[in-house]
Protein backbone atom coordinates (compact mmCIF):
# COMPACT_ATOMS: atom_id res chain seq x y z
CA UNK A 1 0.00 0.00 0.00
CA UNK A 2 1.64 3.47 -0.90
CA UNK A 3 2.14 5.70 1.90
CA UNK A 4 -0.59 7.29 4.21
CA UNK A 5 -1.52 10.99 2.60
CA UNK A 6 -2.65 11.93 6.39
CA UNK A 7 -1.84 10.77 9.46
CA UNK A 8 -3.57 12.15 12.99
CA UNK A 9 -6.88 10.72 14.98
CA UNK A 10 -10.89 10.36 15.37
CA UNK A 11 -12.31 11.98 18.49
CA UNK A 12 -15.39 9.96 19.50
CA UNK A 13 -16.81 11.24 22.56
CA UNK A 14 -13.69 10.90 24.98
CA UNK A 15 -12.17 8.27 22.90
CA UNK A 16 -8.90 9.08 20.99
CA UNK A 17 -8.11 6.62 17.88
CA UNK A 18 -4.69 7.45 16.14
CA UNK A 19 -5.14 6.64 12.37
CA UNK A 20 -3.86 7.18 8.52
CA UNK A 21 -5.84 7.94 5.40
CA UNK A 22 -4.79 6.02 1.85
CA UNK A 23 -7.05 7.40 -0.97
CA UNK A 24 -9.99 4.98 -1.96
CA UNK A 25 -9.70 6.05 -5.91
CA UNK A 26 -7.08 7.27 -8.02
CA UNK A 27 -8.18 8.67 -11.28
CA UNK A 28 -6.35 7.18 -14.44
CA UNK A 29 -6.15 10.19 -16.66
CA UNK A 30 -3.77 10.73 -19.02
CA UNK A 31 -1.72 13.25 -19.35
CA UNK A 32 -0.23 15.54 -22.48
CA UNK A 33 2.59 18.18 -22.53
CA UNK A 34 1.61 20.80 -25.17
CA UNK A 35 4.29 21.23 -28.61
CA UNK A 36 4.96 23.84 -31.20
CA UNK A 37 3.72 22.13 -34.06
CA UNK A 38 5.93 23.71 -36.63
CA UNK A 39 9.08 22.85 -34.88
CA UNK A 40 8.47 20.01 -32.14
CA UNK A 41 9.32 22.72 -29.32
CA UNK A 42 8.01 22.61 -25.66
CA UNK A 43 5.95 24.86 -25.18
CA UNK A 44 5.92 27.37 -21.71
CA UNK A 45 3.47 29.00 -20.03
CA UNK A 46 4.54 32.30 -18.29
CA UNK A 47 3.61 35.13 -15.53
CA UNK A 48 3.55 38.09 -17.30
CA UNK A 49 2.24 41.56 -16.30
CA UNK A 50 0.21 43.29 -18.82
CA UNK A 51 1.35 46.26 -17.82
CA UNK A 52 4.75 46.37 -18.74
CA UNK A 53 4.60 42.53 -21.03
CA UNK A 54 7.18 41.19 -18.31
CA UNK A 55 7.62 37.67 -16.97
CA UNK A 56 6.93 38.01 -12.95
CA UNK A 57 8.67 35.36 -10.44
CA UNK A 58 6.49 33.68 -8.39
CA UNK A 59 7.55 35.21 -5.35
CA UNK A 60 5.85 38.87 -6.03
CA UNK A 61 2.42 37.27 -7.41
CA UNK A 62 -0.40 38.06 -5.22
CA UNK A 63 -4.04 36.74 -5.54
CA UNK A 64 -6.86 39.26 -6.64
CA UNK A 65 -10.83 38.93 -5.54
CA UNK A 66 -12.91 40.92 -7.86
CA UNK A 67 -15.59 42.49 -5.49
CA UNK A 68 -17.30 44.17 -8.55
CA UNK A 69 -16.88 44.61 -12.26
CA UNK A 70 -13.15 46.07 -12.47
CA UNK A 71 -12.76 46.18 -8.52
CA UNK A 72 -10.07 43.70 -6.90
CA UNK A 73 -8.76 43.56 -3.44
CA UNK A 74 -5.29 41.86 -3.54
CA UNK A 75 -4.17 39.50 -0.25
CA UNK A 76 -0.78 38.24 0.21
CA UNK A 77 -0.08 34.65 1.10
CA UNK A 78 0.85 35.40 4.63
CA UNK A 79 -2.30 37.79 5.30
CA UNK A 80 -4.27 34.43 3.60
CA UNK A 81 -2.05 32.15 6.40
CA UNK A 82 -4.12 34.09 8.93
CA UNK A 83 -7.39 33.09 8.19
CA UNK A 84 -6.42 29.35 7.42
CA UNK A 85 -8.11 26.49 9.95
CA UNK A 86 -6.05 25.26 12.39
CA UNK A 87 -4.65 21.73 11.30
CA UNK A 88 -4.62 20.11 14.67
CA UNK A 89 -4.76 16.74 12.90
CA UNK A 90 -8.48 15.90 14.83
CA UNK A 91 -11.36 14.33 12.72
CA UNK A 92 -14.04 15.48 15.52
CA UNK A 93 -17.19 13.38 15.11
CA UNK A 94 -20.09 15.92 15.34
CA UNK A 95 -23.00 13.85 15.02
CA UNK A 96 -24.81 10.54 13.75
CA UNK A 97 -26.98 10.16 10.73
CA UNK A 98 -28.59 7.39 9.02
CA UNK A 99 -26.45 7.23 5.70
CA UNK A 100 -29.13 6.74 3.42
CA UNK A 101 -30.34 10.62 4.46
CA UNK A 102 -27.14 11.89 2.73
CA UNK A 103 -27.65 12.65 -0.78
CA UNK A 104 -24.50 10.94 -2.59
CA UNK A 105 -24.58 14.90 -4.79
CA UNK A 106 -22.69 15.78 -1.34
CA UNK A 107 -19.62 13.39 -1.61
CA UNK A 108 -16.85 14.10 -2.85
CA UNK A 109 -13.64 12.19 -2.11
CA UNK A 110 -13.16 8.71 -0.38
CA UNK A 111 -10.15 7.32 1.67
CA UNK A 112 -9.59 3.89 3.59
CA UNK A 113 -9.29 4.72 7.39
CA UNK A 114 -6.69 2.66 9.20
CA UNK A 115 -5.82 2.47 12.63
CA UNK A 116 -2.23 3.73 13.04
CA UNK A 117 -0.08 2.18 16.01
CA UNK A 118 -0.83 -0.91 18.33
CA UNK A 119 -2.73 0.58 21.12
CA UNK A 120 -5.45 1.80 18.47
CA UNK A 121 -6.44 -1.43 17.01
CA UNK A 122 -9.62 -1.71 20.07
CA UNK A 123 -11.31 1.64 19.37
CA UNK A 124 -10.92 1.54 15.55
CA UNK A 125 -13.06 -1.54 15.57
CA UNK A 126 -15.25 -0.55 18.14
CA UNK A 127 -16.13 2.23 16.27
CA UNK A 128 -16.50 0.80 12.85
CA UNK A 129 -18.12 -2.67 14.37
CA UNK A 130 -20.77 -0.04 15.94
CA UNK A 131 -21.31 2.21 12.97
CA UNK A 132 -22.01 -1.05 10.89
CA UNK A 133 -24.26 -2.64 13.23
CA UNK A 134 -26.46 0.64 13.87
CA UNK A 135 -26.24 1.23 9.80
CA UNK A 136 -25.49 5.07 10.71
CA UNK A 137 -22.39 7.26 9.58
CA UNK A 138 -20.30 9.65 11.83
CA UNK A 139 -20.88 13.60 10.65
CA UNK A 140 -17.11 15.57 10.82
CA UNK A 141 -14.76 17.95 9.73
CA UNK A 142 -11.39 17.42 8.45
CA UNK A 143 -8.40 19.85 7.37
CA UNK A 144 -6.29 18.65 4.55
CA UNK A 145 -3.79 20.76 3.27
CA UNK A 146 -5.15 24.34 4.00
CA UNK A 147 -9.15 23.63 3.42
CA UNK A 148 -11.53 22.76 5.76
CA UNK A 149 -13.86 19.93 4.99
CA UNK A 150 -17.23 17.76 6.01
CA UNK A 151 -16.63 14.35 6.00
CA UNK A 152 -18.72 11.23 6.57
CA UNK A 153 -17.06 8.31 8.35
CA UNK A 154 -18.72 5.24 7.83
CA UNK A 155 -18.10 0.97 8.10
CA UNK A 156 -17.99 -1.32 5.70
CA UNK A 157 -17.01 -5.26 6.30
CA UNK A 158 -14.83 -4.05 9.46
CA UNK A 159 -13.35 -1.49 7.57
CA UNK A 160 -13.59 2.44 8.12
CA UNK A 161 -14.02 4.43 5.07
CA UNK A 162 -13.91 8.26 5.19
CA UNK A 163 -15.98 10.58 1.98
CA UNK A 164 -15.06 14.39 2.21
CA UNK A 165 -18.44 16.52 1.05
CA UNK A 166 -18.96 19.85 -0.36
CA UNK A 167 -21.26 22.20 2.16
CA UNK A 168 -24.91 22.83 1.67
CA UNK A 169 -24.39 26.02 -0.07
CA UNK A 170 -21.74 24.49 -2.86
CA UNK A 171 -24.94 22.63 -4.45
CA UNK A 172 -27.14 24.59 -6.94
CA UNK A 173 -30.73 24.53 -6.98
CA UNK A 174 -32.21 21.96 -9.90
CA UNK A 175 -33.83 23.70 -12.73
CA UNK A 176 -37.76 23.37 -12.87
CA UNK A 177 -38.70 20.55 -15.63
CA UNK A 178 -41.91 21.22 -17.00
CA UNK A 179 -44.26 18.04 -16.64
CA UNK A 180 -45.66 16.34 -19.24
CA UNK A 181 -48.43 13.52 -19.29
CA UNK A 182 -47.72 10.01 -20.16
CA UNK A 183 -50.36 6.95 -20.51
CA UNK A 184 -50.74 3.98 -18.39
CA UNK A 185 -49.00 1.98 -21.44
CA UNK A 186 -46.01 3.84 -21.97
CA UNK A 187 -44.66 3.78 -17.93
CA UNK A 188 -45.84 0.00 -18.35
CA UNK A 189 -43.20 -0.45 -20.82
CA UNK A 190 -40.98 1.95 -19.51
CA UNK A 191 -41.25 -0.12 -16.06
CA UNK A 192 -41.01 -3.82 -18.05
CA UNK A 193 -37.60 -2.25 -19.84
CA UNK A 194 -36.17 -0.97 -16.15
CA UNK A 195 -37.06 -4.86 -14.92
CA UNK A 196 -35.16 -6.56 -18.13
CA UNK A 197 -32.37 -3.81 -18.06
CA UNK A 198 -31.19 -4.74 -14.31
CA UNK A 199 -28.70 -6.55 -12.59
CA UNK A 200 -26.23 -6.82 -10.08
CA UNK A 201 -23.64 -3.81 -10.31
CA UNK A 202 -20.43 -5.44 -10.96
CA UNK A 203 -18.01 -2.38 -11.35
CA UNK A 204 -15.18 -4.73 -13.25
CA UNK A 205 -17.62 -5.11 -16.19
CA UNK A 206 -17.51 -1.24 -16.61
CA UNK A 207 -14.26 0.45 -18.20
CA UNK A 208 -12.68 3.18 -19.69
CA UNK A 209 -13.06 2.51 -22.91
CA UNK A 210 -11.93 6.20 -24.18
CA UNK A 211 -8.94 5.69 -22.45
CA UNK A 212 -7.74 2.50 -24.07
CA UNK A 213 -8.66 4.01 -27.49
CA UNK A 214 -6.49 6.97 -26.67
CA UNK A 215 -3.36 4.72 -25.20
CA UNK A 216 -4.19 2.34 -28.32
CA UNK A 217 -3.64 5.70 -31.01
CA UNK A 218 -0.30 6.46 -28.51
CA UNK A 219 1.07 3.26 -28.80
CA UNK A 220 0.02 3.21 -32.56
CA UNK A 221 1.50 6.55 -33.41
CA UNK A 222 4.65 5.63 -31.44
CA UNK A 223 5.09 3.08 -34.27
CA UNK A 224 4.87 5.27 -37.37
CA UNK A 225 1.51 4.13 -37.80
CA UNK A 226 -0.87 6.82 -39.78
CA UNK A 227 -4.21 7.59 -37.86
CA UNK A 228 -7.37 8.09 -39.92
CA UNK A 229 -10.36 9.33 -38.15
CA UNK A 230 -12.88 7.34 -39.13
CA UNK A 231 -16.49 8.81 -40.75
CA UNK A 232 -18.76 9.98 -38.01
CA UNK A 233 -22.41 7.65 -38.25
CA UNK A 234 -25.55 8.64 -36.66
CA UNK A 235 -28.37 6.52 -35.56
CA UNK A 236 -31.50 7.15 -36.58
CA UNK A 237 -33.57 8.47 -33.92
CA UNK A 238 -36.75 7.25 -32.95
CA UNK A 239 -38.84 10.18 -32.11
CA UNK A 240 -42.60 7.84 -31.31
CA UNK A 241 -42.31 6.98 -27.91
CA UNK A 242 -43.69 3.97 -27.50
CA UNK A 243 -42.24 2.80 -30.79
CA UNK A 244 -38.86 3.58 -29.13
CA UNK A 245 -39.72 1.87 -26.33
CA UNK A 246 -40.84 -1.44 -27.82
CA UNK A 247 -37.30 -1.54 -29.71
CA UNK A 248 -36.08 -0.98 -26.43
CA UNK A 249 -37.48 -4.08 -25.44
CA UNK A 250 -36.95 -6.25 -27.90
CA UNK A 251 -32.82 -5.14 -28.24
CA UNK A 252 -32.81 -5.94 -24.11
CA UNK A 253 -35.32 -9.41 -24.10
CA UNK A 254 -33.49 -11.62 -21.39
CA UNK A 255 -31.03 -14.02 -23.19
CA UNK A 256 -32.93 -16.80 -22.09
CA UNK A 257 -36.35 -15.46 -22.91
CA UNK A 258 -35.03 -14.65 -26.43
CA UNK A 259 -33.57 -18.13 -26.85
CA UNK A 260 -37.21 -19.37 -25.81
CA UNK A 261 -38.74 -17.41 -28.75
CA UNK A 262 -35.99 -18.81 -31.42
CA UNK A 263 -36.41 -22.09 -30.35
CA UNK A 264 -40.62 -21.53 -30.46
CA UNK A 265 -39.73 -20.33 -34.15
CA UNK A 266 -38.29 -23.10 -34.88
CA UNK A 267 -40.56 -25.84 -33.61
CA UNK A 268 -42.84 -24.22 -35.40
CA UNK A 269 -41.30 -24.19 -38.88
CA UNK A 270 -40.30 -28.08 -38.69
CA UNK A 271 -43.76 -29.15 -37.27
CA UNK A 272 -45.24 -32.08 -39.20
CA UNK A 273 -47.90 -30.95 -41.95
CA UNK A 274 -50.87 -32.96 -40.53
CA UNK A 275 -50.57 -30.72 -37.28
CA UNK A 276 -50.29 -27.49 -39.12
CA UNK A 277 -53.42 -28.43 -41.50
CA UNK A 278 -55.02 -28.99 -38.11
CA UNK A 279 -53.94 -25.11 -36.72
CA UNK A 280 -55.07 -24.21 -40.20
CA UNK A 281 -58.71 -25.93 -40.10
Amino acid sequence: MARAMWKGSISFGLVNIPVSLNLAVRKKSIGFHQFHDADGGRIREKRVCEKDGKEVPYEHVVKGYELSKGKYVTVTRDELKAVDPVADRTVSIEAFVELSEIDPMFYERSYYVSPEGKSSGKAYSLLSHALEKSGRAALARIVLSTSQHMCVIRAEDGQLLLTTMVFGDEIEAAPKVAAAMTSPAELKMAQTLIDQMTKKFEPDEYKDEHRKRVIALLNQKAKGKEIVAPEETHEERVTDLMAALEQSLGKHRPANEAAKGQAHRARRAHAPAKHKAARSS
